[in-house]
């Protein structure tokens, strides 16, 4: 099995002048899922190199058994920190592509065109596609026909808008994954605020927040054993 983990580069919360960039848990929680899993993961990113963590996701009240176990793995944080370029990687080499939420995607990932391509390739290809928290953000501008948006039609989830709102972040990012989700004609679900939900949708995968990241994970690597 071979995965390509997609992190953001984008490390600014509009211009509120706070860092941000991918929540560690939401990497790291599906990142041991694989490894555990046996299967080879690749790391890239807009820009390439270390992308940026989300100083909050940091905090001791953030910190969880995978974000733990990363601190201590060497190999993990040099593989981390050594992101291929998103323009570097071919989706044909992968059997899954998988996106770790955090602020930043709204910001580039979203508007990436590299990300873009890569997604839709991964549809037409039959490859399992999977996005937790804010990284469902990525589909905005993946069309798979003209007028047709990837999750048209399917089952998603997302960070909800009232979880945004209880983050008091609602008018700071640049738009809201749910209402984005919707106004692609996704048919969107969520759970209780930042408790496990994770919608499958055949080989599409989606995560609601940093609570969903592991079972999302685990959904994927079903999905790969079941294809």
């Amino acid at each position: 099995m071979n995965i390509l983990m997609v992190l953001t580069s984008h490390d600014q919360m509009g211009d509120t002048g706070h860092k941000t960039g991918f929540w560690l848990e939401e990497f790291t929680a599906p990142y041991y899922v694989f490894k555990d899993a046996g299967a080879n993961i690749t790391l890239a990113s807009p820009k390439g190199g270390q992308p940026p963590v989300d100083p909050n996701s940091e905090g001791e009240d953030a910190l969880t058994e995978t974000t733990r176990r990363f601190q201590k793995d060497a190999h993990a944080k040099e593989s981390l920190a050594s992101t291929k370029k998103l323009e570097d990687v071919n989706m044909v080499d992968f059997d899954a592509i998988f996106y770790p939420g955090g602020h930043g995607p709204l910001w580039d990932l979203a508007n990436d065109q590299k990300s873009v391509d890569l997604i839709k390739s991964a549809y037409e290809q039959d490859k399992v596609i999977g996005a937790v928290c804010h990284a469902p953000a990525v589909f905005r501008d993946v069309e798979i026909k003209p007028g047709q948006n990837l999750v048209g039609g399917r089952n998603v989830t997302g960070f909800s808008n009232s979880e945004e709102e209880t983050v008091g972040l609602t008018n700071i990012v640049p738009f809201l994954v749910e209402d984005m989700l919707k106004e692609k004609t996704g048919s969107y679900t969520c759970g209780d605020d930042f408790t496990p939900h994770i919608v499958v949708d055949g080989k599409l995968i989606t995560g609601q927040n940093p609570p969903s990241s592991e079972g999302t994970a685990k959904a994927v690597l079903q999905a790969l054993q079941e294809a």
